[in-house]
């Protein structure tokens, strides 16, 4: 299913949604492409949807397109697709470095500020990969079912 960034049309045939460069890719266009692919899912094959879990697809995109902001370098691009009962999120960036989830305390046991996302994605998807891209960089994707 694809998803128009220009219109709210939903073609089901055209295959996923996909932005390229930081401009169309902030996390809340990425949650609005999610809402976007999901209802028009929805709207094309009368699936009801879970509003809980489509609430964890969205801070899962979310927090993808946050850490490639802040820690990758910037989004180089983004891909969201229903397959099935999941949504589908990709989210690529400039860095070839793998996430890795940080100790929320300090070294003197204060809570540190972020530091919860790359958790939080691997709390809430059932599936997440990392790939590396032949041009530099990685892809990250996340399976979060919601139907």
């Amino acid at each position: 299913m694809r998803t128009n960034d220009s219109t709210d049309r939903t073609d089901v045939a055209e295959g996923p949604f996909r932005c390229e460069g930081p401009e169309q890719c902030r996390p809340a266009d990425v949650r609005s492409a999610v809402r976007r692919a999901v209802s028009g899912w929805r709207g094309a094959t009368g699936c009801s949807c879970d509003e809980e879990a489509l609430a964890d697809a969205l801070l899962v995109a979310s927090e993808l397109t946050t850490n490639a902001i802040l820690h990758g370098g910037g989004v180089t691009g983004f891909d969201v697709d229903v397959e099935g009962r999941a949504v589908r999120v990709s989210v690529s960036d400039r860095s070839d470095r793998l996430p890795v989830s940080a100790d929320p305390l300090d070294g003197d046991g204060r809570w540190r500020t972020g530091g919860r996302g790359w958790p939080i994605v691997c709390r809430l998807a059932r599936d997440v990969r990392v790939a590396d891209l032949p041009s530099g960089g990685k892809r990250i994707t996340a399976v979060v079912p919601v139907f």
